[in-house]
């Protein structure tokens, strides 16, 4: 089974093809990216899901009649399409079709409720609007209707109109134009007529998506990404893991998501590689996907890949295929790795960190790098190659550490809020100016949130979120820190700590912790431990075991730690 998962060579040898099939950059838009690829890769699988798979040749045929059916209906360019979708072939190819039309993408989580979707809708001057009837328990056509019938009527709102995707036995609401009509439409249009709208539109440089973020205070930004920005990124990822022809990556994560679009799909473009995935991870079907589709790369977040070594099948699946574990979104301790090397057999394993702002990861870690660097780390910034920015070598980007009060450059290994510049990095947020220029400065580095060092090697460690940052009688505590040590109790699995409210020290430390299967573990060990690494105003003052199935998560497996503070709150008043 080892040489079977060494078949695909060396990382230093697949960088070198890589350098040698993408010698300089060719500067393109989505659609011509994908143009390109579906002619050299037209029979290579691009989107595989549990009950069909659909190649790179059928993708673009798909996604020139989607553009063709956008033109009939009346889409100009810079027009904005928000998709509110679960995961489905059609997903793909609008995206690409969006692009051959000269319109923006605006991706919408299919988790919000009726008031993020309307003030996202309104914000964004979405145009046109394209949804499932259903995505998983929300019935999104019956949720949206109202929405659709305000915005219709609202004379200074710039939408048009609807389309509903019908999957499930029940009626779509009249308000909206049937997929069914929709596609009717691409019928009227000429090739011609299309080309034509292509090559007018046809501008790297232009705002290809718009993605939202939520912030640390207020309501979401809408990050603004072009399609030069998308594609660097993508190919980035693929040249620092070292991505081979034909590569494919079971990612169960959602395609609105950065993390699903740039270290997968677009990723996985530049070799002809192909997606797996499915409309919500599930660890059985997980396995399942895995072993049909002889997967050779896993994208996962920790809670899944902690879910599916639960699952006692993982040690009967033949994943002989299987050799690349990326998991990135929240730190991993070096049991749960060891654990993924043993049960999985996986030989090339690492993390990273970005932003949306920068479209998706900056930083990975190298394989090869220890597991001590991986689980401490979220590595170094990405080698981009022909995709680099001139001033930065190999890089797209470079980092610097500020003060997150007064923006000052700070010294070399000094710890503080980490800001990024480079040819990926987004030029503001969508009729946000005062947010942008909060983030951005007259340089061009954008502050990320992130408190962290850069070592160095240029290994950059993590502290926490600045939001996530609390105070115990005047003295800052990094959440994180405190996770670390009790992380090395081996009997936890998961721990996540957040701030609340206390009248004698303003704010104390709430720990929920996970443990593993079998294992026992009391308050007063965790306690115990806490004390021995670090001081005692850091110690969590609450501590409550859970189960996995009770953690909050988004739509990417990432825990939700502003839920964690409303649970903690409910339970102190118990």
């Amino acid at each position: 089974m080892l040489e079977e998962r060494q078949g695909h060579g060396s990382v230093v040898e697949r960088q070198a093809a890589l350098e040698k099939m993408y010698p300089s950059w060719e500067r393109r838009t989505i659609a011509t990216h994908f143009h390109k690829q579906c002619q050299q890769y037209s029979d290579n699988p691009l989107i595989m899901m549990p009950n069909q798979a659909v190649t790179y040749g059928e993708m673009w045929e798909r996604a020139r009649e989607y553009a063709k059916a956008m033109l009939h209906l009346g889409v100009k360019p810079g027009d904005h399409i928000a998709v509110l979708m679960e995961n489905e072939p059609e997903y793909v190819a609008l995206f690409v079709a969006s692009s051959m039309a000269g319109a923006v993408m605006v991706p919408l989580n299919t988790q919000l409720q009726k008031e993020e979707l309307t003030y996202m809708l309104r914000q964004s001057d979405t145009n046109w609007l394209i949804t499932h009837q259903y995505a998983g328990k929300q019935h999104h056509a019956e949720g949206v209707k109202n929405i659709v019938s305000e915005l219709q009527a609202d004379a200074e709102s710039p939408f048009t109109k609807a389309v509903c995707i019908p999957n499930k036995e029940a009626d779509v609401p009249e308000i909206y134009m049937t997929w069914e009509v929709f596609l009717q439409g691409a019928r009227a249009v000429e090739e011609t007529a299309l080309n034509k709208r292509w090559k007018e539109t046809d501008n790297p440089d232009a705002t290809a998506a718009i993605i939202y973020t939520s912030g640390s205070t207020g309501l979401p930004k809408g990050v603004m990404l072009t399609d030069d920005m998308l594609l660097r990124s993508g190919f980035a990822t693929c040249l620092t893991r070292g991505y081979e022809v034909g590569r494919r990556i079971y990612a169960p994560l959602p395609m609105y998501h950065v993390y699903f679009l740039q270290e997968g799909l677009f990723a996985a473009s530049f070799v002809g590689g192909g997606m797996v995935t499915c409309h919500a991870f599930q660890p059985l079907q997980s396995l399942e996907l895995m072993e049909k589709y002889q997967v050779h790369d896993f994208l996962a977040v920790p809670s899944m890949l902690v879910a599916l070594l639960n699952r006692p099948e993982v040690k009967h699946t033949n994943l002989k295929s299987l050799y690349a574990l990326l998991c990135c979104a929240a730190p991993s301790p070096v049991p749960l790795w060891k654990r993924a090397v043993d049960e999985l057999e996986v030989t090339e394993i690492g993390t990273g960190c970005g932003a949306t702002e920068a479209g998706s990861t900056t930083m990975l870690t190298e394989i090869g790098d220890p597991l001590e660097i991986i689980s401490t780390t979220v590595g170094k910034v990405k080698t981009a190659g022909a995709a680099a920015h001139p001033e930065f070598g190999d890089k797209s980007v470079t980092y610097k550490v500020i003060d997150p009060d007064t923006r000052e450059t700070l010294p070399s290994g000094s710890a503080g809020e980490l800001a990024v510049r480079g040819n990926v990095v987004t030029e503001g947020y969508y009729k946000k100016p005062e947010e942008t220029a909060f983030a951005k400065d007259e340089d061009g580095y954008i502050r990320s949130g992130d408190l962290g060092t850069i070592d160095e090697q240029g290994y950059i460690r993590l502290l926490g979120r600045s939001k996530d940052l609390y105070k115990v009688s005047g003295e800052t505590v990094a959440p994180k820190e405190v996770e670390d040590v009790i992380s090395m109790h081996p009997a936890v699995n998961q721990v996540y700590i957040v701030g609340v409210p206390d009248q004698l020290t303003t704010e104390t430390g709430a720990a929920f912790v996970e443990l593993k299967q079998g294992q026992t573990c009391t308050k007063q060990e965790i306690r115990k431990l806490c004390r021995e690494h670090v001081a005692r105003f850091k110690v969590p003052r609450y501590i409550w075991f859970v189960e996995a199935a009770d953690w909050p998560l988004t739509g990417t497996g990432k825990i939700q730690k502003f839920k964690l503070q409303d649970i903690a709150e409910e339970k102190r008043k118990k």
